[in-house]
C-alpha cells in the first residue's frame, strides 16, 4: 500500500496504524523505509500509531490523545522524554 501510494508522488501520506499486525522485524523494516521517505523525497506524514515509542522515534512533532482530546503536544523528543508521558503511555 505504501509503495503504491508513492507512485502518486504525494507529498503528504497518512497513515493509520501501519504496524498492525505485522512481524517485529517487518515492522522495524517498514519504518525504516518511512523514514527514508521523509527524508529523501521529502514527503510529511500523519501516523496514527499505537505503538508510541516507535512512532516517537520517526515524529518530529507528537500529539497524544487521550478519549479523543488532546493531552499534550510538542516536539516528538520532548513528548518522549515526559516521565508522566513516559509512564502513562510508554509503559517504562
Amino acid at each position: 500500500a505504501i509503495s503504491r501510494a508513492l507512485m502518486l508522488r504525494p507529498r503528504l501520506m497518512l497513515l493509520d496504524e501501519p504496524s498492525f499486525g505485522l512481524a517485529p522485524l517487518i515492522v522495524q523494516e517498514i519504518f525504516r523505509i518511512m523514514r527514508r521517505v521523509n527524508e529523501e523525497e521529502r514527503v510529511s506524514m500523519l501516523l496514527v500509531e499505537q505503538n508510541a515509542a516507535l512512532a516517537l522515534d520517526l515524529a518530529d512533532h507528537a500529539y497524544v490523545l487521550e478519549t479523543g482530546r488532546i493531552v499534550m503536544s510538542g516536539p516528538a523528543s520532548v513528548v518522549k522524554s515526559d516521565e508522566q508521558i513516559r509512564k502513562s503511555y510508554l509503559g517504562y
